[in-house]
């Protein structure tokens, strides 16, 4: 057994970060937890509270050192996406709708394996992600 209990937090960047936090909040309800203006090397930041004790650590960066073609498998750098959880199918289909209130561009919902309702979509800076949720 895992002596892990799951994810903190997953680190990712983008050039404008109150579009980012703001486009987060309304797609799922996630508020800033924290906030930090940039100092010396260290870029402004926000911690993004995705609930369940995930977050989003989120860096402000310029558009040109985002590295990668974020629509390239192998392109979006070493981490290729990420999912993040929802409680049942029925919040599935209302993250779906809401995505589609914000005109992003996503797929379908599918079953993975048995066990797993996902749906695959591009966020407001095109970076792929899931969402995921439990086949009861």
């Amino acid at each position: 057994m895992a002596i892990t209990t799951g994810f903190d937090h997953v680190a990712t960047l983008t050039a404008d970060l109150d579009r980012f936090a703001a486009w987060y909040g309304e797609v799922f309800g996630a508020e800033v937890t924290f906030s930090m203006e940039a100092e010396g090397d260290h870029p402004r930041m926000f911690i993004i509270d995705l609930g369940g004790g995930a977050a989003l650590n989120v860096f402000e960066v310029p558009e040109d050192t985002i590295v990668g073609e974020r629509r390239r498998l192998g392109g979006r750098g070493a981490i290729d996406h990420f999912g993040i959880a929802v409680a049942d199918l029925v919040a599935l289909e209302q993250v779906r709708d809401r995505l589609e209130a914000v005109g992003a561009d996503l797929g379908e919902i599918r079953q993975l394996g048995g066990d797993t309702w996902s749906l695959f979509f591009r966020d407001v800076d095109g970076m792929e992600l899931e969402v995921c949720a439990p086949v009861t």
